[in-house]
């Protein structure tokens, strides 16, 4: 077959392996056999009995209809839900250290991850911040960036996992100009040959002409300005707290937040179970559900698996949109 879409099980612990088999047999067959799991057998096994899923188990590149895995063993695993283990962290690494290796070598068309629990992955020695800054070491990337996109909204992040101080501090010009290209070079790689951007201020009322900081003067309005030069039709700072409505009702096609929440929470609040979180900047192609581990539930079959078969689309999508 082709190189296939590439899912990353996730922490062996959490509600991964379950979204997976669920979304897995949610998908018709031909799909299905362009997709492999990475991960382990009998933690998917388990999944599989606990959701109900009765498609067998079988490996990569078997004939017929099943969930095709690329087994990585992975000694010390709890053999349980819900468990935080370092052996569950070191295990989600191996699964996206082996997924970043066949998307190097063109054996895999996309990544598409499931979730993982940053404790277990850092208490197993693996010191990132997540799956962003983990696969931007993994391709030696310099800069990468995180998506967030629904049906009616797109974000993506100047700054994600650092505290609301340093993120105003990488809020440069720079950082902020090349978040915005990058945005840009997504959109029309996806299709659309002139997206509107809005990018979002900084300080309430964007500083209100430096009443309220001067950091969306300084920082934010040169690097738009910059950028529509190049021609990019990007427009702002625009107040955050009316662009996200904006951009909702159609004004725009994606907005650049500048920190973690100013993103995430307008997204969670109009698409918190479709939202894909989607990597830019890497040599590779990756997208991930947006939603954690949720030990509480992980092993009683509930966990809802809409959001992992949003990602499998976007990650086809992303297939079928050839890097430019």
């Amino acid at each position: 077959m082709s190189a296939p879409i590439v899912i990353t099980m996730g922490d062996p612990s959490g509600v991964g392996p379950e979204v997976t088999v669920k979304a897995l047999a949610a998908r018709d067959a031909a799909l299905r056999a362009q997709t492999v799991v990475i991960g382990d057998v009998e933690t998917l096994t388990r999944a599989a009995k606990s959701t109900g899923v009765t498609l067998p188990i079988i490996g990569p590149k078997d004939d017929g209809d099943g969930i095709r895995v690329d087994h990585i063993a992975v000694d010390g695993l709890p053999g349980k839900f819900g468990v935080l283990s370092p052996a569950c962290g070191e295990a989600s690494f191996r699964y996206i250290e082996r997924a970043v290796q066949l998307s190097m070598a063109d054996k895999a068309a996309c990544i598409v991850t499931a979730p993982i629990n940053k404790e277990a992955l850092n208490s197993a020695g693996h010191h990132y911040d997540g799956h962003t800054g983990m696969l931007a070491h993994l391709t030696g990337s310099k800069s990468s960036w995180m998506l967030l996109a629904s049906e009616r909204l797109d974000v993506i992040h100047v700054s994600t996992h650092v505290s609301l101080k340093d993120a105003i501090g990488r809020a440069t010009s720079q950082r902020v100009l090349d978040t915005i290209r990058t945005g840009h070079r997504h959109f029309q790689r996806m299709g659309v040959e002139n997206p509107r951007l809005a990018v979002a201020g900084i300080n309430p009322h964007c500083g209100e002409n430096g009443l309220f900081g001067r950091e969306d003067d300084d920082q934010i309005a040169p690097a738009v300005a910059q950028a529509r030069a190049e021609g990019i039709d990007v427009v702002g700072p625009i107040s955050a707290d009316t662009v996200y409505y904006r951009a909702y009702n159609g004004a725009f096609d994606l907005v650049i937040a500048q920190y973690h929440d100013q993103g995430h929470i307008p997204i969670k609040l109009v698409a918190f179970d479709t939202a894909v979180n989607v990597s830019l900047g890497l040599p590779i192609d990756r997208c991930s559900v947006d939603h954690g581990t949720a030990f509480d539930i992980a092993g009683t079959g509930t966990a809802n698996h809409e959001n992992m078969i949003c990602a499998l689309d976007y990650g086809a999508r992303l297939t079928a949109a050839k890097r430019g």
